[in-house]
């Protein structure tokens, strides 16, 4: 039960986020990996089974396990222990907690109720992540804000990559998915991130570190911007180099600018 069945689980999970993590201080990767573990977890239990109850039970061991961590407890779990020894370093439980209450969504097959809906859901699965793992890392409530601000718009870019995929599962991903209304929100995205990308510079190398993980995020949204239909057609990506190239940039660089 130790941190490298997480790193383990978010390498399998696919290489920007590993590679995002492992651009981290060392110290950093303590809290950012069984952080991002559960947050996988998390976001594999609705689709765990076609059958609602089963899948709500799993959601269920989460806030069990959180609970627990929460009163000095762990669990012998593969990442329910690292994340319970984070969470004893300073991860604070409610933002994990609302990431769980989130992929409620998930688990139904109806759509946002509105756009405020939406972007609350990529509140709870991506800036509060973000803002959880940096206040652990030494983020003031004042950076708070700012840091949501930066893991809503990386969590909207994942989530414009996802679309195909939930379509093709019968979900309604997006409120409207109209070619200009995708673009406002990529739009709105971009700027949520450019709100909060001044805390790069603000925060150390450490506490700024929850950031790396939304490196590719401004270019994601960008490309959405000028062409909308990327996002149903499943093309809104990055070459591996440039993948590379920008996240070395940014962790190496205080000052970064989108």
């Amino acid at each position: 039960m130790s941190l490298q069945a997480c790193a383990d689980l978010v390498a399998r999970s696919g290489r920007e986020g590993f590679a995002a993590i492992m651009a981290a201080p060392v110290e950093a990767r303590k809290i950012l990996f069984p952080v991002q573990a559960f947050a996988l977890e998390v976001a594999r239990a609705p689709w765990a089974s076609e059958e609602p109850m089963i899948a709500q039970m799993r959601l269920q061991f989460w806030r069990d396990v959180l609970e627990e961590a929460e009163a000095g407890k762990a669990r012998a779990h593969e990442v329910a222990a690292p994340l319970a020894e984070a969470v004893k370093a300073g991860v604070p439980v409610a933002p994990l907690m609302a990431c769980v209450d989130a992929r409620e969504w998930d688990v139904g097959r109806e759509p946002f109720a509105d756009e405020a809906a939406f972007w609350n859901y990529l509140d709870a699965t991506g800036g509060g992540l973000v803002w959880a793992a940096a206040a652990a890392l030494g983020a003031g409530t004042e950076a708070e804000e700012g840091l949501r601000h930066w893991g809503r718009g990386a969590a909207l870019a994942r989530y414009f990559q996802a679309v195909p995929e939930l379509e093709s599962r019968g979900r309604y991903p997006l409120v409207d998915g109209r070619p200009e209304a995708v673009k406002a929100l990529a739009e709105q995205g971009l700027a949520e991130m450019t709100s909060g990308a001044q805390w790069r510079g603000k925060l150390g190398s450490e506490a700024s570190a929850p950031m790396l993980t939304g490196a590719m995020a401004p270019v994601l949204m960008r490309k959405a911007i000028s062409a909308p239909g990327r996002v149903a057609a499943g093309a809104l990506g990055m070459s591996e180099f440039r993948r590379r190239f920008r996240l070395m940039r940014m962790a190496a660089t205080p000052e970064w600018r989108m």
